[in-house]
């Protein structure tokens, strides 16, 4: 299942949770996604994104450990589904989206308990949230700067052909045509 899919998973699950300890778990499963989408991408991504997304997948797999695994629920983490990124710069910017709305939910969660336990949980899960949201925006950050990088030699190299080659008809410079000695020539009456 393709990672946007995954989040939008994610995202409607956390919206319907109406128990603490359920915010808590799809706290996990957002890491979980987190380390995933990383690993991902460290192997099949753009070559710009592979270290930070080597750091996303460490940072989700740390706070994966410290996921109570009663807390993940009997079906296991919904990221084992993952089989693809189709798209590095969408499927950031919704992981993103994810993990800040379960970094909200954490701390409600946290300022309305009186169990130390689960406050501590609480606040375990928004570290993580946030160390991976970090590696998230700066892996946005590092594709909207490529990006910029491949428009200006786009811009440059296309400046270079006009510079060289004058007008332009169907991608190609216009160039005179060399006569057909064989042609006949008109001669002037």
């Amino acid at each position: 299942m393709d990672a946007e899919r995954l989040v939008a998973i994610g995202r409607r699950a956390l919206a319907e949770c109406r128990a603490a300890l359920d915010v808590v778990a799809e706290a996990w499963q957002a890491q979980a996604l987190a380390q995933a989408i990383g690993s991902q991408l460290a192997v099949n991504g753009p070559q710009e994104l592979r270290g930070e997304a080597r750091g996303l997948s460490e940072a989700g797999g740390r706070a994966g450990m410290l996921a109570d695994p009663a807390v993940l629920r009997s079906g296991g983490p919904r990221a084992a589904q993952l089989t693809a990124v189709a798209d590095p710069g969408r499927s950031l910017d919704a992981l993103g989206t994810l993990l800040g709305e379960v970094g909200m939910a954490l701390v409600g969660v946290a300022c309305a308990t009186d169990e130390e336990g689960l406050y501590w949980q609480c606040i375990e899960a928004i570290d993580a949230a946030d160390e991976s949201s970090d590696h998230v925006r700066a892996m946005l950050h590092r594709l909207s700067l490529c990006e910029r990088d491949r428009e200006r030699r786009r811009d440059r190299d296309r400046e270079r052909e006009r510079e060289r080659g004058g007008d332009r008809a169907g991608g190609r410079p216009v160039t005179a045509r060399r006569p057909d000695p064989a042609e006949p020539t008109a001669s002037p009456p």
